[in-house]
């Protein structure tokens, strides 16, 4: 397995240029390639509902969003052609950021997007765009914390492992890049309380099952702790993890999220590249 068509998704500059340069990194490794996906922010029907053809105001705002979306694309052009990726388009799609990417999503092997910054009051993307594109595209998603300043990710991964559907889901969608990981970790939280989890094999097969992968990987003493996302979060620095692997646990109901509170926590504060599935 390989990654072939990455995704990732463009907004401004000052808070996709890490994004970018981490998916263009991940396109030239694998020959892969990049797809930048704009969205205007609006679906041009779904607005027809509520505007007039004839209202200039209106039809001026969706100019300038067009616009706007159509400098992301070329600033991603720019960066990428410097950083020498040839097999690689820009798209603006008519609609919003959640939509948008979930729909060229599903016909790509990884979506990469940034982490939500719930302060940012000219963010162009819902506060819940993560976890609405890991719940509702059906591929895996790479999120980038903007202020990430790594050259790539994945030398030393960890893996936040439970057992569960989601957690081995994770872990293979992120095959490719554990393969070529100098290292990858495997940690586990309360394993006693975890129902999927085979308390006496431990770690034990999900070590044999990366091995046979060709996988460089070690198992961590088993954690306890009442905050798994903190807890996480602080291992992962002091062990000097640039990349988690992890399961996404929630599920939807008219677009609010209702998520498991591991899941929420690095969604909102991690300042490591996760790699999440559901």
């Amino acid at each position: 397995m390989s990654y072939k068509t990455i995704l990732v998704h463009l907004d401004r500059k000052d808070i996709m240029k890490n994004r970018v340069r981490i998916a263009a990194s991940l396109a030239k490794s694998e020959a892969a390639h990049l797809l930048g996906v704009s969205t205007i922010g609006i679906a041009s029907t779904q607005s027809s509902y509520f505007y007039s053809p004839q209202d200039l105001a209106f039809a001026e705002h969706m100019k300038y969003l067009r616009y706007k979306a159509g400098q992301f694309v070329e600033e991603f052009k720019e960066e990428v052609k410097g950083i020498g990726i040839e097999d690689m388009e820009g798209r603006i799609v008519d609609g919003d950021s959640s939509a948008g990417v979930c729909q060229l999503g599903r016909v790509s092997d990884l979506i990469v997007i940034g982490r939500t910054n719930l302060d940012d009051t000219g963010a162009s993307v819902t506060p819940d765009f993560p976890e609405f594109v890991m719940m509702n595209s059906g591929r895996p998603i790479l999120i980038i914390p903007p202020e990430y300043q790594g050259e790539s990710v994945g030398k030393k991964a960890m893996i936040c492992w439970n057992g569960s559907r989601e957690s081995i889901r994770a872990v293979a969608d992120a095959l490719p890049l554990l393969k070529k990981a100098d290292l990858v970790q495997i940690v586990m939280f309360n394993v006693e309380s975890e129902s999927d989890m085979d308390s006496d094999a431990g770690g034990a097969d999900i070590e044999a099952y990366l091995k046979r992968h060709g996988v460089n990987v070690e198992v961590m003493p088993p954690q306890k702790s009442r905050d798994i996302g903190k807890s996480l979060l602080d291992l992962a620095a002091e062990q000097g993890t640039d990349l988690l692997v992890m399961g996404g646990y929630g599920h939807t109901r008219f677009r609010e999220f209702l998520l498991g509170g591991v899941t929420r926590t690095i969604l909102e504060s991690t300042a490591v590249p996760v790699l999440m599935s559901h």
